[in-house]
């Protein structure tokens, strides 16, 4: 046992590293998902309450979304490794652009629950105003 614990933890010590510069991106995508969960079921309740139906949770929707987390963290992973060894584009940063495409998707989709749980005119307006700001840098306006 003893020999297996430095090749090991040299192995595992390696793989941090490597991935440490992408800490903080990884963070920032965990976070939105994360926020995006919560007010998506809180959301979900509110509107149950509303029809007058009995509101359970279900763990197979909280499954989809640790397998979404796991996959955008995966393609954060390979998009990196992909920037660190095949790439020479400088300035092309293809982990911040997916990181930043991502959080936008978490964004608006936590918008639409907040529209839903508090359905006050600053987070239409909001969501409004989001659209209009995406629709222009996307080119579609």
């Amino acid at each position: 046992m003893e020999a297996l614990f430095k090749p090991v933890s040299g192995a595992a010590a390696a793989l941090a590293a490597l991935f440490a510069p992408i800490g903080p991106l990884a963070g920032c995508l965990m976070t939105f998902i994360a926020v995006d969960f919560l007010t998506g079921v809180a959301a979900d309740c509110a509107a149950a309450r509303r029809a007058g139906r009995r509101w359970y949770f279900e763990s197979r929707l909280a499954w989809r979304t640790v397998s979404k987390a796991a996959l955008t963290i995966t393609a954060l992973a390979l998009l990196w490794l992909m920037e660190c060894f095949l790439l020479e584009t400088p300035g092309l940063s293809l982990a911040r652009l997916f990181a930043g495409f991502t959080c936008s998707v978490e964004l608006w989709s936590f918008l639409e629950n907040a529209s839903q749980l508090a359905d006050t005119p600053v987070f239409r307006w909001l969501r409004r105003c989001v659209r209009r700001r995406i629709r222009k840098e996307v080119g579609d306006e």
